[in-house]
């Protein structure tokens, strides 16, 4: 089943509201999925477009912010692993957000239904070369970083 809605676009439905679109993360071109949790009947409440519609008029300055906060959690999760100590090719010594930007990769945008928090939220998903099979997730509420974890922190 596919709609177009005036704020999200075309999104086709598969146990949620999906559309492949392209954003601009930190000068690269990202393909992402942007998913909007729904029921079938395609109807989407107004703190959803809200918190999309922050998202974007926000996104120049956003993209910018979470950039420390993957970072610091990279380090500290490599700190855990102790792969601060022993070496492990997966977690190299990344030290700065050029170094972060070559081993993310911005896949998904989830806007949650309204029920679930307080205030605009947002999830972001990336890929990580670190940790392909759960990635990072960064949790948004009104356009602030909340939580940074593996993807379902975004879900």
């Amino acid at each position: 089943m596919k709609i177009n809605d005036a704020v999200f676009g075309e999104l086709e439905y598969n146990y949620g509201w999906v559309r492949h679109t392209n954003i601009e993360f930190c000068e690269i071109e990202a393909n992402i999925a942007l998913m909007i949790d729904g029921d079938d009947d395609g109807e989407f409440s107004e703190k959803q477009y809200a918190s999309y519609n922050s998202l974007i008029e926000n996104w120049e300055h956003l993209q910018q912010s979470l950039l420390q906060p993957i970072l610091d959690y990279y380090q500290q999760k490599r700190f855990e692993l102790g792969y601060d100590v022993l070496y492990d090719k997966n977690y190299p010594i990344i030290d700065t957000i050029d170094e972060l930007l070559k081993n993310i990769r911005l896949v998904g945008v989830f806007v949650p239904a309204a029920r679930r928090f307080e205030g605009r939220y947002i999830g972001l998903t990336f890929d990580c070369k670190w940790d392909v099979e759960n990635g990072v997730g960064i949790r948004l509420i009104d356009e602030g970083v909340t939580e940074v974890g593996y993807q379902d922190v975004a879900l």
